[in-house]
């Protein structure tokens, strides 16, 4: 398996968990979206950036990019439609200084 490139990301998130209101932290499962999945989610559907400005950003090819966009879609996903926090840790991460 080849070593994961850095991926470059604008900003951690003010926040790491997301939960709904429903039930405590401690009974609710988890999904947990790394960085660089917080960070697609950012350019492309909150910036509305092209996948291939997004994945300049990032210092990847276009078609990881993608790949983890949608991997960040299915895990939010999972979360709204089966009840779970979403928490934002981990990833081949470096923060950009602008």
């Amino acid at each position: 398996m080849r070593p994961k490139k850095i991926r470059w990301v604008k900003c951690s998130p003010k926040e790491r968990c997301f939960k709904p209101l429903c039930k405590p932290l401690s009974k609710l499962e988890s999904v947990y979206l790394a960085l660089d999945e917080f960070e697609a989610i950012r350019l492309a559907c909150f910036e509305g950036l092209k996948h291939s400005q997004a994945a300049k950003k990032l210092g990847i090819s276009r078609p990881t990019f993608s790949r983890i966009l949608s991997c960040a879609h299915q895990k939010i996903a999972d979360s709204l439609i089966n009840i779970k926090a979403i928490r934002i840790e981990g990833g081949c991460c470096k923060i950009k200084r602008s």
